[in-house]
């Protein structure tokens, strides 16, 4: 899964290095804070959900709806809970996944589509996709596996800033403590840079060592990973935490520096560019501060769990905002294949959330496992239209 990042402010305050002295300093109520502390903090904009009819959703009545079910029941394990959602999940589960028809009246009589539009009245955005990368590497640092994975260091800290303040449910901002100050944590520039309080601080973290920096990097990027062992066994790690800095795109940056055309920058041709420029790989991975830590999954999950906590399923999962779109939710998606006008029209779920996923009509396609998922992903850049299915009494409320 991808990660949204915190920018960390630098408040200056006195008092001692108490948990609750540094909450109080992020939260404003103890010292100065001169700017934003977050770039999430920002509010989303304001997409127009605009209700639609199940007769706009292309393909709609043709399409089988077995797969979409059965990642819909995943997202029900957490949304039951849930008052507006509790009714239809547990009608879901009455439902045989193999009987097509039965399922499509089910999501017409149960369920409202409305189509998202962006904040400017636009109907159409980018998809984009990702998938679960396979690494070669090994517990132990040797001669070939020398770039290390890091579980999350003991010096991250997190506050989740919607246990005192509600109205930032879901915003957490990371930071350090030196001395009496609250820091921003270490950025990929210094956790890379070979030396420093940077590497210090996460010295005897390092969960596994991996072949290659540019796998690595995009295991970052995608959030969760597969890794081949030298005794033949494989290991799945996900994500734990992040360092709070934003995520910059270095897609973008070859474009700008001239080294790559816009159309011409995906996944590929980045890991060529970086095979070709090997001395020049570390300049560019700093220009994203961005730095995931993880977690070693159990081998129950067949597949990564997303920001729901629920694991993805392969070509039926999408990351979204969730300022926006609420994870969970059944989101009908409209676009066409990787490279190609071939229409891909399905149901998926919105079970995931990504650091460069901002934005009313914006998601991520989950692909799946290895190398032909990474072929797809790599390559995805699509236009596309989404509408998003609410339960019947809880559509949401409109300007």
């Amino acid at each position: 899964m991808h990660f949204s990042s915190n920018q960390l402010c630098n408040p200056t305050c006195t008092g001692n290095k108490k948990i609750w002295a540094v909450a109080l300093c992020l939260l404003f109520s103890a010292c100065s804070t001169p700017k934003s502390p977050t770039a999430s903090a920002t509010p989303a904009p304001t997409p127009a959900f605009s209700p639609s009819k199940w007769e706009m959703l292309p393909d709609w009545q043709s399409l089988n709806l077995s797969i979409s079910h059965q990642a819909f029941l995943q997202s029900c394990r957490v949304l039951k809970s849930r008052t507006d959602w509790s009714e239809v999940c547990g009608l879901a589960e009455t439902f045989n996944a193999n009987d097509n028809h039965a399922l499509r009246e089910f999501y017409e009589k149960w369920f409202t589509p409305y189509q998202v539009f962006n904040a400017d009245g636009t109907e159409e955005g980018i998809i984009t996709g990702y998938y679960e990368p396979v690494l070669k590497g090994s517990r132990t640092r040797t001669s070939r596996f020398r770039y290390p994975i890091y579980a999350v260091p003991d010096d991250l800290l997190v506050i989740d800033l919607g246990i005192t303040y509600p109205q930032l449910k879901d915003m957490r901002l990371r930071g350090r403590v030196q001395g009496n100050r609250v820091l921003p944590y270490y950025s990929r520039a210094d956790i890379e840079a070979g030396e420093g309080a940077g590497v210090a601080a996460l010295k005897g973290r390092e969960l596994f060592w991996v072949e290659h920096p540019v796998e690595l990097f995009f295991l970052h990027i995608q959030g969760s990973g597969r890794i081949d062992l030298p005794d033949g066994t494989q290991v799945k790690v996900g994500y734990a935490e992040q360092n709070g800095h934003p995520y910059m795109s270095i897609g973008k940056k070859l474009v700008d520096m001239g080294e790559l055309k816009l159309e011409e920058a995906s996944m590929q041709s980045i890991k060529l560019w970086g095979e070709k420029n090997p001395d020049r790989l570390g300049a560019l991975f700093g220009h994203n501060p961005s730095y995931v830590f993880f977690r070693e999954l159990p081998d129950s999950f067949a597949t990564p769990p997303g920001s729901l906590g629920v694991p993805l399923t392969n070509e039926y999962s999408l990351a979204i905002d969730p300022r926006i779109i609420p994870l969970g939710a059944p989101v009908f998606l409209s676009t066409t294949y990787p490279n190609d006008s071939a229409p891909l029209n399905r149901l998926m779920l919105a079970q995931d959330t990504g650091g460069a996923i901002r934005g009313a009509v914006r998601a991520d396609f989950f692909w799946g496992m290895g190398h032909v998922a990474g072929a797809q992903a790599g390559k995805m850049k699509q236009k596309g239209r989404l509408w998003v299915l609410f339960p019947k009494g809880s559509e949401p409320v409109l300007n």
